[in-house]
């Protein structure tokens, strides 16, 4: 799919590998996510691609058809979820080329396509990564959990903390 970083769906037998090379670099990512995330392929509730570099895994990126972010939802905008790259095949491209497929893919039925990214520092290059990539606020500020927040919310600063972006697709 990626002349530079071969990029394939999902199959049964990666959900161990994914799990494993995140363990590695102390992540915990159980392979129970990767075969849950198989069967919604399966079920056409989710698209799952996998990079591969030199053969062996460096990343992977799912498309969510029906957002679990209600403005999204709302609208029908696909959400690219749960981009991840281990750390060592970072800054090789391996994250936009991930990002290009999901959209190429969300581009046949849609002009818009949507994304969260956390607030911490750990997130400071996905954050940097989208903007370059054409995605935009939403406008609706800070989500906890997918639900836009107020002013005065008092919220725990972790992993479900997110500003959402869309992006224009061009139609094949």
């Amino acid at each position: 799919m990626n002349e530079q970083i071969p990029i394939r769906r999902l199959v049964p037998g990666d959900c161990v590998t994914i799990s494993e090379a995140f363990a590695e670099q102390g992540w915990d990512k159980p392979s129970g996510q990767f075969q849950n995330y198989l069967a919604e392929q399966t079920e056409g509730k989710r698209e799952v691609f996998v990079a591969e570099i030199d053969r062996e895994f460096a990343g992977y990126v799912t498309l969510l058809w029906l957002s679990k972010y209600p403005p999204f939802l709302e609208k029908n905008i696909p959400e690219v979820c749960d981009l991840n790259v281990l750390i060592k095949f970072r800054n090789r491209g391996t994250g936009s080329a991930l990002l290009e497929v999901a959209e190429r893919i969300a581009s046949k039925q849609t002009t818009t396509i949507g994304i969260g990214v956390g607030l911490t520092d750990d997130y400071g290059d996905a954050q940097r990564l989208y903007v370059n990539r054409g995605y935009i606020p939403d406008g609706r500020g800070v989500s906890q959990n997918g639900t836009p927040l107020e002013y005065g919310d008092k919220v725990t600063v972790d992993d479900d903390l997110n500003l959402y972006f869309i992006k224009t697709l061009t139609r094949p």
